[in-house]
């Protein structure tokens, strides 16, 4: 089974999450990810940003992600903690600029 790593920018925050399946979405513009993977409830320690992923993602069957939020997307060997970061104080990861109409003095 290949497993992927999605990074992507959402609300100010980094998500990053696993899933099985990673492709263009049928919408133009948006990354299709479904098959999310999540953690095995038999631990003893629970990860808090994994649990606030589960509550937010667990009943969704596909994820549509903006092309422009999309930082990283990794094949990897094995699943590893989903998590939620900081954009601007919990990671090194610079967020895509987006432009904006009507902010700042640029004409």
């Amino acid at each position: 089974m290949r497993v992927y790593r999605i990074s992507f920018v959402n609300q100010g925050k980094v998500y990053v999450v696993y899933a099985e399946r990673v492709g263009q979405g049928d919408l133009y513009g948006f990354v299709e990810v479904s098959g999310l993977l999540f953690g095995e409830q038999s631990s003893v320690v629970i990860d808090p940003s994994e649990e606030k992923l589960k509550s937010e993602l667990g009943g969704v069957t596909r994820l549509l992600v903006p092309i422009h939020a999309i930082i990283r997307i990794d094949e990897v060997e094995k699943r590893g903690p989903n998590k939620i970061l900081d954009a601007e104080t919990g990671s090194n990861v610079t967020p895509f600029p987006v432009y904006t109409p009507g902010r700042g003095g640029d004409r």
